[in-house]
This record gives C-alpha cells, sequence and structure tokens, in this order.
C-alpha cells in the first residue's frame, strides 16, 4: 500500500529519495509535493530542502511560489545564512505583489529576524512592514513577532519600547488562540524564551 504521506517525510535517505520521486512521477501537481517535502525537511536538512525547492522553481505552476521562498528562508536559517534568508523573504514578498492570492508570514518573519539580530540598516524598512500589514495579525504568535520586533528595534534605537514588550508577553503567555475550533493553533512555541528574557528587561526598565 503506498504511504499517504509520502510528501511529507522527515528523514531522508536514498531509499526515501527514490520512493519520493517515484510517487512525485505519478502526481499531477508535482509543484506543491516539492514544495511540501521542502518545507518539512527545511529545519534539520536543509540542503535537501533547498535541492527540492530549486526542482519547483524549474516547473510552470508557482502558484506556491511565495510560500516556496518562505521555505527556502527557513532552510536558509538552518544552515546560519541570516542574510540570504532575509533576500528569500523579500521575494516572497515581491512573489505576494505579483500574485496577491496568496500570504504568507514573510511580512513578520522578515522583521523579526531584523529584529532579533539587531540589522540597524534594514530598521526602516522593516518597521513599514509591520505598519503595512499589522491587519493581518491574527493569532498570538502573529501580535508577538510584530510587538516584539517594534520592542527590540524601539529599545536599540533608545525609544520608548515597553509598551511593545508588555504587549509581546501578553501574547507570549496566551494559552488560546481566540478561535473555538482551533485553541491551541497560532500560540507562542517555548522556544522563544530566550527572546521572552530581553522582553522582560525592556519592559522592567
Amino acid at each position: 500500500m503506498a504511504n499517504p504521506e509520502w510528501f511529507r517525510n522527515k528523514t531522508w535517505s536514498t531509499d526515501i529519495a527514490a520512493d519520493f520521486d517515484v510517487n512525485l512521477g505519478r502526481a499531477r501537481r508535482k509543484e506543491q509535493y516539492l514544495r511540501i517535502q521542502a518545507s518539512t525537511l527545511a529545519p534539520n536538512r536543509p540542503e535537501i530542502a533547498h535541492a527540492l525547492l530549486d526542482r519547483f522553481f524549474k516547473l510552470p505552476d508557482q502558484f506556491e511560489a511565495a510560500q516556496a521562498h518562505v521555505d527556502r528562508a527557513t532552510a536558509y536559517l538552518a544552515q546560519g545564512q541570516v542574510e540570504h534568508a532575509l533576500l528569500a523573504y523579500e521575494h516572497a514578498l515581491i512573489r505576494e505583489e505579483e500574485f496577491p492570492r496568496l500570504k504568507t508570514e514573510a511580512y513578520l518573519e522578515l522583521p523579526f529576524l531584523v529584529a532579533i539580530h539587531g540589522l540597524r540598516t534594514r530598521y526602516v524598512s522593516a518597521r513599514r512592514l509591520l505598519d503595512e500589514h499589522k491587519g493581518r495579525l491574527m493569532f498570538p504568535v502573529d501580535h508577538f513577532k510584530w510587538n516584539t520586533s517594534q520592542a527590540l528595534i524601539a529599545s536599540d534605537l533608545s525609544e520608548e519600547a515597553r509598551p511593545y514588550a508588555k504587549a509581546a508577553l501578553v501574547a507570549a503567555a496566551a494559552d488560546h488562540s481566540g478561535f473555538a475550533n482551533h485553541a491551541k493553533v497560532g500560540l507562542v512555541p517555548v522556544s522563544f524564551k530566550e527572546v521572552s528574557a530581553r522582553l522582560q528587561a525592556i519592559r522592567d526598565a
């Protein structure tokens, strides 16, 4: 029996790659399966994710191109290549302007990355991006990243940052998404513990 999750492998090997290619050969929407598999592997096998995304971008159906650029950014971050990740997010945003039917989290991820790493030359564009898309915030993690980005940038520029830090920490403490049918979706992960400590310092300054 065929594996229904053949395009969501969390590990990779010669045998898995061969099975993936067999199933991909039978699939109608090859682009979608390449992108999903790449996104699954991006955090832990970024080199494989890049190879799959290279194949994605060679195919004609680019409906999910914006998200593919975001997945590319995830792979770059796993490799510690921050500048390349920023460029990938920028490509995602360009694609969204060209094809607004499909939106991504690039509008949040790019400023968040800029703020976390203190990339001052990008502060103006990061703030503009945050302001332009504030109306898209939905889940606690969205509000956390938006306010964290604002707080860290303002703090680094010696501006008033405490209101943003307080709002980010409120979002981090949320245990319900606000959506009845998806109560645990979009909560702030514990992996942001380090940045939460930075926010606490700003709030208490």
